[in-house]
């Protein structure tokens, strides 16, 4: 049965890798680079389960937040095109680019 769900974990991964390369927007590649971010984890955990390691699940759960951290930094670089302290430039108004 997680070999079944292991192959659709794959299967999934392939169909958010297609929607990162064919997104028309940004944020539809951030999302899709967010929701692949999420099936990895998924996938490591279920790898974890089926070789019989559980410190898989550890690694997964890093991987987790880091994938948290780096999807809210990429939103926060393109809103202010800035990572650091954004207090020197005044935010943008909603509908200028």
């Amino acid at each position: 049965m997680f070999v079944v769900g292991a192959g659709a974990l794959l299967i999934a991964m392939g169909l958010v890798l297609y929607r990162l390369y064919a997104g028309p927007t940004l944020y539809d590649r951030v999302l899709a680079v967010n929701a692949f971010g999420t099936l990895t984890v998924l996938f490591i955990g279920v790898l974890g389960f089926l070789s019989g390691r559980p410190d898989f699940l550890d690694i997964a759960l890093l991987y987790a937040l880091i994938n948290f951290v780096g999807t809210i930094a990429v939103l926060k670089f393109f809103r202010y095109r800035a990572i650091g302290d954004v207090s020197a430039s005044p935010p943008r108004q909603e509908g200028q680019e």
